[in-house]
């Protein structure tokens, strides 16, 4: 009977001792290997998310397909002005559910490094500060200014005391191991003078006084006071070393691509290089390295910054702007990651010795008496090498790191891709075809938005002013009129084919309308967001009404002082061409100013208001428009093609889906072959040349009912909204190939690797779906990529019924590359095999 107590008493103290210990929580700390937790360095690989970029229904898609793809850590930044978007009242509902979000992460295992900021870049409006900041008396953001501190301080707190009520610091039992303070302010520091370093100090104090229990960085901040770690930012950190030797090597973003400007190309980062800058980071002493972005998103709302930043925020992400994974980047990095992760407990137990093997070649083991790693490093931009490494010879191509987890076996080369490639496309239905399935009504409605002053709001001062101090960015849009009387019998007007308005506006673009009609328009860039135009117009005799219609497209999100950088009309605007030669200059007078539009303030935005009137007045300018739709079939995502429109916001169920500017083309030209061998840029890599900047926009699934849906849109420029489509994301192809020489795949490693073969794998990504054709199929010498496959000079003949008999019907299939698998097509001739396939 006492035994019995005696166990039940010991059962319990057990779980009081665990209970206590997952409320204790773990350890973290760092020295100069890496980041430790409870003793135990680690090597992470960790990816930005950005929770406001996508939905809480994408969430846990998007965190387990992460995990899927090898991430330990979820890096998210914290949007001060998403959550404060008035001082002392905040928001942290539905995409701005940051504790949701981090909640999630931790359920699927993961661990969390939240960059709080709070100023954060991020192509973000504003930089992620709320425009209120920019009314404080005495403010200056950004320096050694008690004003700003005072409200840094009071945000950082807020979210860090967030974190602790939800236990959510590892410190705690929670997911977070990382914080950051401020962001990439070495790079303008200088420009703030000697107040740079005493603010970076005080930032520094602030944080760790905070008490989170876990380590605080700041990236690009080579002065970062201890204990704060500093990091690195770039397309390449293999050559970065921390300020202290006690700090360990961190790259905090490794830019998988790039961000998509209105009127630019779109840039993407091929997977080679990006696998190559993460294979030399390891290589060379570094152990947490994170992607920006793993999933980019999407710019909802007004969000964007730049100016000019595109509403598809995609980045060339491993997973797209829809969550769907981007191969073969996804699987690559996959396969990396699954190296990097064999080599750990020798790469956390000791330095590297890095020894040359040759010109443009180099070995950096990690050796300890009981585990040994190396990587072969050729650095070449174009010549591929073979070397001799510890009495093995192994090739490796130009700009290429082989990983050997044993320092014999290559499990992995950076240029040489085992994993599938898939083609997506999106797939449009007609506005004609979803009328008639009833998918989409053919019934559109309107509202003409008044030209000009239409507010009771509106109000009267002499000369121009400035946009963001005008509007504090509560809308895009600001009128500027003013009226001009022309009086007498004789005609003031020189000719008036020839009379000329000269407008000079810091951006970002404008409308001008002479007694209510558009009579032209002018548009900055990112490089150039302002901009003069000089306006032939007609002016009538007697009195003439000007309308000057300002926008925004985002505010300045970078630089030294970005804040201050002003939009809007601020001059001169001169009247030009009259019969005495004079110039007539507008700047001074008096004009009446109108914040918003009309529509606006009507909330036309969500479909209600009886001012709605049948029909589609195509091709006019401020209009909005309404219709309703049914949700597409299945569960693939949403989007909508705009091709037709000129340039506006739209909105689903009165949710804004963004701005719309399919009229903004990229330029013909830079769209040229790209290699991936040497450095990159965002301008190595780029395409849709020609094309519109963007012309597809995501329609989040969770935002949509199956039917009844409301579809609003306001219409600047003028456009026919019934040629408008919607799309769904569909797999058109999945494909792989691999040739004889590639390193064996990842899963071989736990396997016995003396009977595995290069080989191609193929698999289905939806559960349900088979492998149900195979378009292409050759062993030999093919030629081109995914979706675009021929054969070469060599190819066996039993190539496609081979292929045909091992897939067909099955989710996934794995063929080995052999010349006992096809025969020998070419003798001598290092061969591979290219499969093309479609799934249902």
């Amino acid at each position: 009977m006492v035994g019995n107590r005696m166990k039940r008493l010991l059962s319990v103290l057990f779980l009081l001792a665990a209970m206590v210990t997952a409320v204790i929580g773990v350890n973290v700390t760092y020295d100069h290997r890496a980041v430790v937790i409870d003793g135990k360095r680690r090597v992470m690989v960790s990816g930005s998310i950005h929770y406001p970029r996508s939905t809480p229904d994408m969430w846990p898609g998007l965190i387990q397909k992460s995990k899927e793809g090898g991430l330990d850590v979820i890096e998210t930044y914290v949007f001060w002005n998403l959550h404060e978007p008035v001082r002392n009242q905040y928001d942290f509902e539905e995409r701005k559910d940051l504790v949701k979000f981090i909640k999630l992460v931790a359920d699927a295992g993961l661990y969390v490094h939240l960059r709080i900021g709070p100023y954060v870049c991020a192509e973000w409006n504003y930089g992620g500060f709320p425009v209120w900041l920019h009314f404080i008396p005495g403010i200056q953001l950004r320096t050694d200014n008690e004003p700003f501190k005072a409200e840094m301080k009071r945000f950082t707190a807020k979210i860090v005391s967030m974190m602790k009520d939800e236990k959510l610091y590892a410190s705690q039992g929670g997911p977070i191991i990382l914080s950051q303070i401020e962001n990439e302010y070495g790079n303008v520091a200088e420009s703030y003078g000697p107040a740079a370093k005493s603010y970076i100090k005080w930032a520094a104090s602030m944080a760790t006084s905070m008490d989170t229990g876990v380590p605080w960085v700041m990236c690009q901040q080579k002065d970062a006071p201890d204990p704060i770690i500093d990091t690195c930012n770039g397309f390449y950190c293999d050559g970065y070393k921390p300020n202290a030797d006690n700090k360990p090597t961190i790259w905090t973003e490794n830019w998988t691509g790039w961000f998509l400007t209105f009127g630019g190309a779109v840039p993407y980062r091929p997977v080679e290089d990006v696998a190559y800058a993460v294979a030399r980071f390891y290589q060379r002493g570094g152990t947490f390295q994170n992607y920006y972005m793993y999933h980019g998103g999407t710019n909802f709302g007004r969000t964007t910054g730049g100016p000019f930043i595109s509403t598809s925020y995609d980045y060339d992400a491993p997973l797209d702007e829809y969550g769907a994974p981007r191969q073969p980047k996804f699987g690559h990095l996959k396969d990396l990651h699954k190296a990097i992760k064999l080599c750990e407990e020798a790469l956390v137990a000791t330095d590297p010795a890095t020894t040359s093997l040759g010109q443009n070649v180099e070995a950096s083991v990690y050796n300890t008496s009981s585990t040994c790693a190396a990587f072969l490093a050729n650095v070449d931009t174009q010549n591929d090498a073979t070397v001799n490494f510890n009495g093995n010879s192994y090739r490796l191509p130009a700009w290429s790191v082989s990983i050997l987890p044993d320092c014999k076996n290559v499990a992995f080369n950076t240029a040489k891709i085992n994993s599938m490639a898939t083609v997506r496309r999106f797939v449009a239905t007609s506005v004609d075809k979803l009328s008639d399935s009833k998918a989409i009504s053919s019934d559109w409605s309107y509202v003409s938005e008044p030209v000009g002053i239409s507010s009771n709001d509106a109000f009267d001062k002499k000369g121009l002013v400035e946009q963001i101090n005008t509007t504090a960015d509560q809308s895009d849009y600001l009128w500027y009129s003013i009226s001009i009387n022309f009086k007498g019998d004789k005609p003031l007007l020189r000719d008036e084919s020839q009379t000329t308005l000269h407008v000079k506006s810091l951006g970002h673009v404008l409308y001008l309308f002479i007694n209510g009609q558009l009579e032209g328009s002018a548009i900055g860039s990112y490089d150039h967001p302002n901009f003069s135009k000089d306006f032939l117009v007609t002016l009538k005799h007697g009195k003439n009404k000007l309308d000057l219609l300002s926008l925004t497209v985002g505010l300045q999100n970078y630089g030294a002082f970005f804040d201050k950088t002003g939009t809007g009309i601020t001059g001169p605007v001169k009247l030009d061409g009259l019969k005495n030669g004079s110039v007539v200059d507008l700047s001074s007078q008096r004009w009446t100013y109108q914040v918003g539009l009309k529509g606006e303030s009507l909330g036309l935005h969500t479909g209600g208001s009886t001012l709605w009137v049948s029909g589609t007045p195509k091709s006019q300018p401020l209009t909005w428009y309404k219709t309703n739709f049914d949700a597409p079939s299945g569960d693939n995502p949403i989007a909508i093609d705009f091709t037709g429109m000129g340039k506006g916001e739209a909105w689903v169920n009165g949710q804004s889906i963004g701005r719309y500017w399919p009229t903004y083309i990229a330029p013909t030209t830079g769209c040229s072959e790209c290699s991936y061998k040497g450095s990159y840029s965002p301008t190595k890599c780029l395409k849709n040349c020609g094309e519109p900047s963007q012309k597809l926009y995501h329609v989040p699934r969770s935002w949509l009912k199956s039917s009844g849906n409301v579809l609003v849109l306001f219409e600047e420029k003028g456009g026919d909204p019934t040629q408008i489509s919607f799309a769904t994301q569909e797999l058109e192809s999945v494909c792989s190939q691999v040739s004889e020489s590639h390193p064996l795949p990842m899963e071989a490693w736990s396997q016995d690797k003396s009977k595995s073969k290069a080989s191609v794998s193929l698999e289905c990504p939806h559960p349900n779906q088979v492998i149900s054709s195979i378009k292409f199929a050759s062993f030999g010498t093919p030629q081109g990529t995914c979706g675009n496959y021929s054969h070469g000079e060599c190819k066996s003949i039993d190539a496609l019924s081979i292929i045909q008999k091992a897939c067909i019907g099955s989710r996934s299939c794995s063929v080995d590359v052999s010349t006992s698998t096809f025969g020998d097509p070419c003798i001598g001739v290092v061969k591979s095999l290219a499969v093309e396939a479609s799934c249902a």
